[in-house]
């Protein structure tokens, strides 16, 4: 017997603890994805005995019901029609569990989004090191090589320009120009700055606004150092560049924004950044 899509639909709502209960609503291929605002009000014993669903679970912030395929767009659509809800993307479910997520785990979460999508290119040069290492250390006469050079110099390359990958992937995480993301991890790494391994050997100092002495802070010094090796200030980075990029974005007439906010946005983040980091 086929299933009624309006009754499946009608008796899932009936479950959630009423309209204002659900946040967002989607599905994928086989499940219904739902974001509930309190999950102490629904019934999740007699979800799971709604005829149409298979099963139940909750994942990330999300009430995922299991449906099928094919199925499950029919009683999406139904389930849109009963809760007078407009229908949602997989993304906007995912970004509506994380904001209810506690602190800590949207930090984590944050952390892994900016990870995980470069963790091929870290052990492909992780491995690679390991390798010509071992090879090295094996065969010495390898180590002296053109081909150990080369190889050495592919494997590392990765790690030696670090900050630039996970600036770029944090401004794709923070909703920022991956570019401009580029640009700023790029400025921390710059050829003109002390390479951050070498700084016991000493560095140079600007002082933009001369010797302008704030108690012990002094207003635009900044090290000539580089951060190679660093992540955390890389991802700070970024999310303050993310922040001043969208607001400027709103703000900035649309005649001027191509000009106005790229230009705008590397200064005051390699500024502020700077500033913040000169310390470290």
């Amino acid at each position: 017997m086929a299933l009624d899509y309006r009754k499946c639909a009608e008796e899932i709502y009936s479950h959630l603890g009423g309209r204002e209960n659900i946040i967002s609503a989607a599905h994928c291929a086989t499940r219904l994805r739902l974001v509930i605002a309190d999950n102490s009000k629904v019934d999740a014993k007699a979800l799971e005995n709604v005829e149409g669903v298979k099963g139940m679970f909750n994942s990330n912030g999300q009430l995922q019901l299991i449906i099928g395929t094919g199925t499950v767009n029919h009683v999406y659509e139904e389930f849109l029609a009963v809760t007078g809800m407009t229908a949602a993307t997989k993304a906007d479910v995912k970004a509506a569990a994380a904001a209810r997520q506690p602190l800590p785990q949207r930090m984590v979460k944050t952390l892994g989004d900016v990870f995980v999508p470069i963790l091929p290119a870290i052990v492909a040069s992780g491995l690679m090191m390991g390798l010509v290492e071992a090879i090295g250390k094996a065969y010495p006469a390898f180590a002296g090589s053109d081909w150990y050079a080369f190889l050495d110099m592919v494997a590392n390359t990765a790690f030696a320009y670090l900050p630039v990958i996970v600036a770029i992937s944090a401004a794709r995480v923070f909703g920022g120009n991956i570019f401009l993301g580029g640009v700023i991890g790029l400025l921390m790494i710059h050829s003109n700055l002390t390479n951050a391994w070498s700084a016991a050997d000493g560095y140079g100092v600007w002082y933009l606004f001369g010797h302008v002495q704030i108690g012990s802070y002094t207003l635009g010094q900044i090290n000539q150092l580089g951060y190679q090796g660093h992540v955390i200030p890389v991802i700070i980075a970024i999310w303050c560049m993310c922040r001043i990029e969208k607001w400027l974005h709103k703000v900035v007439p649309e005649v001027l924004d191509l000009f106005v906010v790229p230009i705008t946005t590397v200064f005051f983040c390699a500024f502020s950044n700077c500033q913040t980091y000169r310390r470290m």
